[in-house]
């Protein structure tokens, strides 16, 4: 029997450090923390394509997109039950291996019961820790407990401020890039519309949005899961508009904003490359533009009197520019699942780009 309490008391202690070690690792420290076999990240990313995977045998588009938003809230409570369930089950291994210290003797149903009474900080009174060692561990459990609450709670707003503020910029943003967002179209509007004037403000503003979705996401990934509320939007495509236009402004466009623009595409190329690594997404193949997309895109921008290099010069400098992030994130369109758009992605069943909030 003593045998059985050692193992019981070791299993119970090893599940109480490994799950208080997941939330801190998960919440606590602000920056992405390596170990692929978290608990935390197992069921992020074993459940996500779980998810994905019957989300994408749904025929209507508008129920598969429904069904893809509710995986993120659905995680966040699933590792809240986690944190909380682990530990019940954890400290009521070590109250069971420490029986004889409890009145009356619980069996392991009891101390499981008694761990979570201690944890949730109810304290019923109907079993009673007689010695030090067994009222210090009831102690230590209702402080994990309360601590357990309090940092979720904080992670709750801190997750949902952080995803407010990375759609505030999204829906800002699609008036400029259309929706499905789109590089092309960020550009050819500015042009028609005579807003090039706008366009350094609207670069340096991209650029400290993508600045803190990087931080805020690689600490906080479950934030990656959040889909956008708006139809034919995500993160991930406005990344891509932006990283687009970046790229057209510096390579074919003989404009104004170069050095913006320059300076867009090396954030946006970090956060790309980031993100595919943390995640460990798989490299597809090129992923580039064709040629015959892009001199109907520099047809376009030529009927709008935009000045523009000339087409020998700006394929080349266009495609090379565009490979060096353009794998990654069509790795991130793929594996996140975003609405199809130009460029970017599944690019099979883009829909006709339209103004945001203009019925269709």
């Amino acid at each position: 029997m003593i045998v059985v309490n050692v193992v019981a008391g070791f299993a119970g202690a090893a599940l109480v450090l490994s799950s208080l070690a997941d939330l801190f690792a998960s919440v606590v420290v602000p920056r992405s923390v390596g170990g692929r076999y978290r608990p935390s990240a197992l069921l992020s990313r074993f459940g996500w394509r779980l998810w994905r995977g019957a989300a994408m045998r749904i025929a209507d588009q508008e129920r598969r997109e429904d069904t893809l938003a509710v995986f993120a809230p659905t995680l966040l409570v699933t590792l809240l039950g986690y944190w909380v369930l682990s530990q019940v089950i954890g400290y009521g291994l070590l109250f069971w291996a420490l029986r004889s210290g409890l009145r009356p003797e619980p069996h392991i149903g009891g101390a499981v019961y008694f761990a979570g009474a201690s944890l949730l900080t109810i304290g019923y009174g109907d079993i009673v820790p007689l010695h030090w060692y067994t009222r210090a561990l009831s102690l230590f459990a209702a402080g994990g407990g309360l601590a357990t609450f309090a940092i979720t709670t904080t992670f709750l707003f801190q997750t949902f401020g952080a995803f407010q503020r990375r759609e505030s910029f999204i829906v800002t943003i699609s008036e400029r890039t259309g929706a499905p967002p789109s590089g092309l179209e960020f550009v050819t509007r500015h042009v028609k519309l005579d807003m090039m004037d706008d366009v350094g403000a609207i670069l340096r503003e991209s650029q400290r949005w993508m600045a803190e979705v990087l931080e805020t996401h690689l600490a906080y990934p479950v934030l990656t899961y959040f889909r956008s509320s708006h139809d034919d939007e995500s993160w991930v495509g406005t990344l891509g508009a932006i990283l687009d236009a970046s790229t057209l402004l510096v390579t074919t466009l003989d404009m104004d904003h170069r050095g913006q623009a320059e300076i867009t595409l090396r954030i946006g190329t970090h956060l790309v490359r980031d993100f595919s690594s943390f995640f460990r997404l798989p490299a597809g193949d090129a992923a580039g533009v064709e040629y015959d997309e892009f001199a109907t895109a520099y047809r376009k921008l030529r009927e709008l009197s935009a000045p523009l290099r000339p087409l020998e010069d700006a394929w080349p400098a266009f495609a090379e520019k565009r490979a060096r992030y353009a794998v990654q994130l069509d790795a991130m369109a793929r594996w996140w699942r975003i609405p199809p758009a130009r460029w970017i992605g599944d690019r099979s069943r883009v829909r006709i780009h339209v103004n945001v909030g203009v019925p269709r």
